[in-house]
């Protein structure tokens, strides 16, 4: 049984095996490492002002503000009487802000898909690079053990090296 287990050991190297958990680390961890300034603020700002506080918060504002300039209160004089032009103002600058905020936030997390995407097409090729070769050592086993397979059409496309550029066109034919 040790026996066994040193051929193993011989075929991946411990530096392989550690590479290979390496592939493994989150994607989001390391890319959330490497952000800008800027897109840690807008992370932030999307995170908290994306919360029922902050809707909260801005309810009570525009209500206080309402109430303000149309009830009159001797304590506190009107500044912005109906139709409220600077509360329209203030709300749409927010608006355009938050937006924006949004937005980078929204292309990072794109960006971070992209790589995730890209990640797990390439880790799909190898793996169907290895299952094809796993198959064929399979058939060779077989054909020793005086199966035939020579009739078995499915066998035969299995082990079929895969054509990515054929598959490519036939998915933009379908998208397009």
């Amino acid at each position: 049984m040790s026996q066994n287990n040193d051929f193993f050991s011989s075929l991946v190297p411990n530096e392989k095996r550690e590479q290979r958990k390496e592939i493994f680390k989150s994607i989001k961890a390391k890319t959330d490492a490497e952000r800008t300034m800027p897109e840690k603020i807008a992370d932030w700002m999307t995170s908290n002002f994306g919360s029922m506080t902050f809707l909260l918060i801005n309810v009570c504002i525009f209500i206080a503000w309402i109430v303000i300039n149309i009830i009159e209160i001797e304590t506190v004089p009107s500044f912005d009487p109906f139709p409220f032009n600077l509360l329209t103002t203030f709300v749409s600058l927010e608006a355009i802000i938050l937006a924006i905020f949004v937005l980078i936030s929204q292309n990072r997390s794109a960006k971070i898909a992209d790589l995730r995407e890209e990640t797990q097409l390439q880790l799909d090729l190898v793996s169907e690079r290895e299952i094809t070769e796993l198959i064929k050592m399979l058939i060779v086993l077989l054909e020793k053990q005086g199966i035939d397979l020579s009739k078995n059409l499915e066998i035969k496309k299995m082990i079929l090296p895969l054509n990515e550029e054929e598959i490519e066109k036939k998915l933009e034919k379908e998208i397009l």
